[in-house]
């Protein structure tokens, strides 16, 4: 036993979120890992550190599929564009990471990142150096994207768009295609992200339909695959949704505009569906505020703000598997479980949410090995609330402890 040694005291524990929870129970966690999960209250070892939360219902750190950490979408975003450098970029991103972290969710997937992705990069490392505070963060670098393309930077004068924005991500053509999902792979990415079609928040009046052609599509999941990387496709209408389910996509990110041939995909091909609803709602929100949106962006926003809900019940009814996936970045960073009541609201269970938070978010993102459950040998991703969100999933809003790699973030004393 180490001085690192530490036991929970668990009142309520939902360890699985497929199974029953479980009251009494006691977690060991040594060198940052769940070393056993032991029924009643154990008495703590001399050397170790009694954690009580016995009062408290006990569940793993929450998974978050989709999320931007490096940008806050606002009034002053395009401002904010052209006035802040790569440091004080990454400083914002270390902020929104805590901000996450303090939430509840001890896992991200960083899906698009504003300007260099050398920042996002970093910040990951800071993390698992344990030198910032911040959730696990697996990251794409640059979104692919073809020339004219969703995830790029619009609206300024050419010479200002080419000096806020990264290119290493925009390809047009099979080979470019291949190129640019080696460069990210090169350059440190978890995973690959690609526009299968234009998207809300580009200033630009270029449809919500497929953007990248079908032998692109093809080619840049067939690359990323060879190379041991998962691909996420940015996806509303569902000509591109379709083509990126064909080509054995795994991901459909949005899915605002999913037809019946989509359903027929996703079971098919066993991809996931993350609907991010709340970006939606946010997007469409804010396109009714005067002036809060360029006239492109509000176009949009007020059609998928109505689909995106639509999406979610309709696949979820089909038996589609969801992955908790938020897109803050767009709505405000550390509010990312607003979206389990969304879940609700479409026809989710408080149960079947916590599970695409956590075990389907594991097995989208490769790492069931270490999260998405409470058990012996995996990362000690520990939250607790007041109450049981089982009855009243709106209570994972406000997560009252949180232990993330064996150390303690947020106490519940």
């Amino acid at each position: 036993m180490t001085s690192h040694s530490i036991v929970i005291h668990a009142g309520t524990l939902l360890a699985n979120a497929g199974e029953a929870p479980k009251t009494k129970q006691s977690l060991l966690i040594e060198g940052g890992r769940i070393k056993e999960v032991s029924s009643g209250f154990v008495a703590p070892p001399q050397d170790a550190k009694l954690v009580d939360l016995s009062d408290k219902f006990v569940l793993p750190g929450l998974i978050d599929c989709h999320v931007h950490l490096t940008g806050q979408f606002d009034r002053g975003y395009r401002m904010r564009m052209v006035e802040d450098s790569d440091p004080k970029i990454g400083f914002n991103a270390a902020h929104n990471a805590s901000l996450t972290l303090a939430a509840g969710f001890t896992t991200v997937r960083d899906v698009g990142a504003l300007g260099n992705p050398d920042v996002i990069f970093a910040l990951r490392a800071a993390i698992a150096e344990k030198k910032v505070a911040g959730p696990r963060v697996l990251c794409v670098g640059d979104i692919l994207s073809p020339t004219g393309g969703h995830g790029q930077t619009y609206g300024y004068r050419h010479d200002v768009c080419a000096c806020v924005q990264s290119t290493s991500g925009i390809c047009d053509g099979i080979d470019e295609c291949r190129r640019a999902v080696r460069r990210q792979v090169s350059q440190g990415a978890d995973a690959i992200k690609f526009v299968a079609t234009g998207g809300v928040l580009s200033d630009i009046k270029a449809g919500l339909d497929q953007q990248f052609t079908t032998d692109e599509i093809r080619t840049i999941i067939e690359t990323a695959h060879n190379l041991g990387r998962r691909v996420a496709a940015h996806a509303h209408g569902a000509a591109g949704i379709n083509a990126a389910l064909e080509a054995g996509v795994d991901s459909i990110e949005h899915g605002s505009f999913m037809d019946d041939r989509s359903i027929e995909l996703f079971l098919a091909k066993g991809a996931f569906h993350v609907p991010t609803i709340i970006a939606g709602v946010t997007a469409s929100e804010m396109a009714e505020r005067e002036g809060e949106l360029p006239p492109a962006m509000a176009e949009k926003a007020r059609i998928v703000g109505k689909k995106i809900k639509e999406a979610l019940s309709r696949s979820h009814k089909a038996g589609v598997t969801i992955a908790f996936g938020t897109d803050m970045g767009v709505g405000p960073h550390g509010q990312n479980a607003r979206e389990f009541g969304l879940l609700v609201e479409a026809g989710m269970s408080p149960r079947e949410a916590i599970h695409a938070a956590t075990i389907n978010a594991a097995k989208l993102l490769n790492i069931s090995d270490e999260a998405g459950t409470i058990a012996a040998g995996k990362t000690a991703d520990v939250i607790a609330v007041d109450s049981s969100p089982l009855e009243n999933v709106a209570v994972l809003e406000r997560v009252s402890f949180v232990m993330s790699r064996g150390d303690v973030f947020r106490s519940a004393n």
